[in-house]
């Protein structure tokens, strides 16, 4: 996938439950850490790069379960969508990460490919098995 130009986004730090977001140190992104380029009418700039959202996605939640989303996107100074959609696409990954893909660490890599490597044993037994005819062909 090529690389998203960046551009910068705006951070509303004045919105959310409970009154306005803590303001970051000057020169601190608060969300991603990178360094922004000043105000502008109450809000921070910060340059990372652009996503178009075409999709829609509609929930439903309570009461209490909007108002504690609502001040947690406040107190990370995230938009509700961003905040929500980036809650959900972490969680997807952390339910998908073994079946997606199969990581190892370079030991445990070169242990996996040794196991590989070796010539396979016979087993009587199985080759008996896929000896014999299938009890589904007709």
């Amino acid at each position: 996938m090529a690389a998203l130009p960046l551009a910068y986004r705006v951070l509303d730090v004045d919105a959310g439950l409970g009154g306005p977001a803590p303001r970051p140190k000057r020169g601190i992104d608060p969300v991603h850490g990178r360094t922004y380029t000043g105000r502008t009418k109450g809000v921070l700039m910060s340059a990372i790069e652009v996503r178009r959202r075409s999709r829609r996605l509609e929930l439903r939640t309570t009461p209490d379960e909007r108002e504690l989303i609502d001040r947690a996107a406040a107190a990370t100074a995230m938009g509700l969508t961003e905040f929500v959609v980036g809650s959900a696409v972490d969680a997807a990954r952390r339910v998908l990460a073994d079946r997606d893909r199969f990581e190892l660490d370079p030991a445990a890599a070169q242990a996996w490919e040794e196991v590989n490597a070796r010539r396979a044993r016979d087993l009587p037994g199985l080759r008996r098995l896929m000896e014999r005819p299938s009890p589904f062909a007709g």
